[in-house]
């Protein structure tokens, strides 16, 4: 029953990042990997955000405030960002003024002073994109992480970002007056086939408890974008073969919970972090659907060996929609 409310195999090199504990073991070619150690009982908590930066705007500093109260209650680990992190066209470079007031001074509290694993969207894309990527932000702020796609790794579970936007056929094709930062990707297709190639190495070869698959682009949803197609075709049976848990993006700028129909998968958007209330919703294969939010907030995960909850929030800290899962304690998926 659904709830509405509507209102690179090569030799390995080694780079150190040590802010938060964190550090990272990369190979030339493969995905990045980043160890992120689980709390010493062995669980993993974290916050999911997407679709924020707007320099405190549109209930952005409010959804902050509530991010902060629930995540000192629930001691996260660190905090996820499904992309589009700076509007509208993201960052100018890496001096934009626009990373400190719409990222260091908005995100306060001091639970929220953990890792942030980020994405690039779309609207990331508009602007430069490197520049979002740099460790120069880093610098500025250490919590900041965003690359393409990489893996976090905490035993408990592994987490894989991948990057959705080039995907999208209609971004080359049909910008509608909007310019895009393709450095870095090169042909599309080579692009899309080598990620996807990467992926599905790393996810055949994860022992992790949990899999998620973050991405800034829905592949199930009946927000304004709905599902996306190029995701739907190319990444969704890779998920499905590969025994993944849950898909987690942006883009709609809601709060959504559908149960995939065809495998376990459990599709979650969170893109509510500022600008919402759009009134834009899909009539249209519903199947699955658990929970639909058009307004602001966040979401929250907790895991443990068997089992995890997941929660959404609104820009008030009212919970939303919780829904629960378990796992066999010795099952191999």
């Amino acid at each position: 029953m659904a709830d509405f409310i509507f209102k690179n195999n090569s030799m390995a090199l080694v780079l150190v990042i040590c802010s938060f504990g964190l550090c990272l073991v990369s190979t030339h070619a493969e995905l990045q990997r980043f160890e992120q150690p689980a709390k010493t009982e062995g669980t993993l908590s974290f916050l999911v955000l997407g679709d924020w930066g707007r320099k405190g705007a549109f209930n952005q500093s409010e959804v902050a405030v509530q991010m902060g109260r629930v995540g000192e209650k629930m001691n996260i680990d660190f905090v996820v960002s499904t992309g589009d992190n700076f509007y509208d066209n993201g960052l100018t470079g890496k001096q934009d003024k626009a990373f400190v007031e719409s990222f260091t001074q908005i995100y306060t509290a001091n639970s929220l002073q953990k890792q942030w694993y980020s994405v690039l969207g779309n609207h990331d894309y508009r602007g430069n994109a490197e520049a979002q990527l740099s460790s120069q932000l880093r610098k500025i702020d250490s919590r900041w992480l965003c690359l393409r796609s990489f893996i976090v790794n905490s035993e408990l579970a592994e987490i894989f970002f991948v990057d959705t936007t080039p995907f999208v056929k209609s971004y080359f094709t049909d910008a509608e007056g909007h310019t895009y930062d393709w450095r870095g990707i090169g042909s599309p297709r080579d692009y899309i086939a080598n990620l996807l190639k990467d992926l599905k190495l790393a996810l055949s070869e994860s022992k992790a408890k949990w899999k998620i698959v973050v991405g800034h682009h829905a592949i199930r949803s009946i927000g304004h974008h709905g599902d996306t197609e190029e995701l739907v075709r190319k990444l969704h049976p890779i998920l499905k073969a590969n025994n993944v848990d849950f898909y987690m993006n942006g883009h709609d700028h809601c709060l959504e919970h559908i149960s995939d129909t065809e495998s376990p998968i459990q599709f979650l958007t969170s893109g509510a972090g500022s600008k919402a209330w759009r009134g834009d919703i899909k009539e249209q294969n519903r199947d699955g659907l658990k929970f639909f939010y058009d307004g602001q907030g966040f979401m929250s995960v907790q895991l443990t060996q068997n089992e995890a909850e997941i929660a959404f929030y609104d820009v008030s800290g009212n919970v939303l929609h919780r829904w629960t899962t378990t796992k066999l304690l010795h099952s191999s998926t």
